[in-house]
């Protein structure tokens, strides 16, 4: 019989933390459930410390191995392909469940069949402080979000438990994969993917969360988030051109979010611009919006300063208030 939960677990070199995630989740007290370990090719010390556990834990884990390393979108699609569970949770490797996180997502899945997702507070951690909480500046509103999670995403992915159904409801968009898996994760996308995935199925389906901090996500050197803000720039707007086309309407139903991608790719641009010394660039991207926030105001006179700061305004700019960076 096919378990209850399916864990998947992607994991290319990331041997340095895994066996600590890896105990979180055999630390569970929700027992249903098969941990599908997907090695994306790693060349460290991964696929033994995963044996350790198979040792211990024959019956709830099976190993998968590319033949060469995918993007991670790619990866989870791969990984999906072998999932058997009625849910899907995810649990990336340097990231940490708390002891009661699958019991009671669980039962909440399982008590209301209309929630596609349902994901817990996180708490950001450097290894050994606690930088934030996901949740601290506002608790998520439950039922159909989808404008409200577009507007601020506050679901991490190592916290992301899934309904199957949910997740099948995304290839109806899709084709399959060079791999030969399927699509669930769009793979044109490198650093959106999850948000993308959680947007849709915000579309369609009813959101929950568990309001207490039960995944911790780990934030260190080799997290490359502040240097990708040209990526995100195209990939904001290819996911707009994506809803415009997935779903009939949407300027007119959604015109306020057609503006705020729009305004927020231009914003990512432009610190990318900034970034590589290329000020004036950076400040006529932010050009139309600059009277209208404080943000965008502290940015256009931030410009004026080498993209040797860069790193240190990109630490001010995350420890800011949510409504702020808004």
């Amino acid at each position: 019989m096919p378990p209850t939960v399916s864990v998947v677990m992607n994991c290319y070199n990331g041997a340095r933390y895994l066996r600590l995630a890896l105990q979180s989740l055999f630390d569970q007290t929700y027992d249903d459930f098969e941990l599908v370990f997907f090695d994306n090719a790693s060349t460290d010390e991964s696929p033994a410390i995963f044996q350790e556990f198979a040792v211990r834990f024959p019956e709830k884990t099976r190993y998968f191995r590319g033949a060469q390393t995918v993007p991670l979108g790619a990866a989870r699609n791969l990984a999906l392909t072998n999932a058997q569970g009625r849910y899907i949770a995810f649990l990336d490797c340097d990231d940490l469940w708390l002891s009661e996180k699958l019991v009671l997502q669980t039962a909440m899945l399982e008590a209301d069949p209309g929630l596609g997702l349902v994901c817990t507070d996180t708490e950001i951690f450097d290894g050994e402080h606690v930088v934030k909480r996901l949740f601290f500046e506002g608790r998520p509103v439950r039922g159909k979000v989808f404008v409200e999670l577009v507007k601020r995403q506050w679901i991490s992915m190592s916290s992301a438990m899934l309904r199957r159904e949910a997740l099948e409801s995304l290839l109806e968009d899709s084709a399959m994969s060079a791999e030969g898996s399927r699509n669930y994760f769009d793979e044109c996308l490198n650093v959106c993917e999850e948000a993308d995935v959680f947007y849709r199925i915000a579309h369609d389906w009813e959101l929950d969360h568990v309001d207490e901090p039960l995944t911790r996500w780990r934030v260190h050197g080799a997290n490359t988030t502040f240097r990708k803000f040209g990526q995100f720039a195209e990939e904001t707007l290819y996911i707009l051109e994506k809803h415009r086309r997935l779903y009939p309407g949407y300027d007119v139903e959604h015109a306020d979010l057609v503006a705020l991608f729009t305004r927020r790719a231009a914003f990512q641009k432009a610190v990318a611009f900034w970034r590589e010394g290329r000020n004036s660039q950076a400040r006529s991207a932010v050009a139309p919006w600059k009277n209208t926030s404080l943000k965008y105001q502290l940015f256009w006179w931030a410009s004026f300063l080498p993209g040797s700061c860069f790193d240190l305004a990109a630490r001010i700019y995350f420890s800011l208030p949510t409504p702020l960076r808004r």
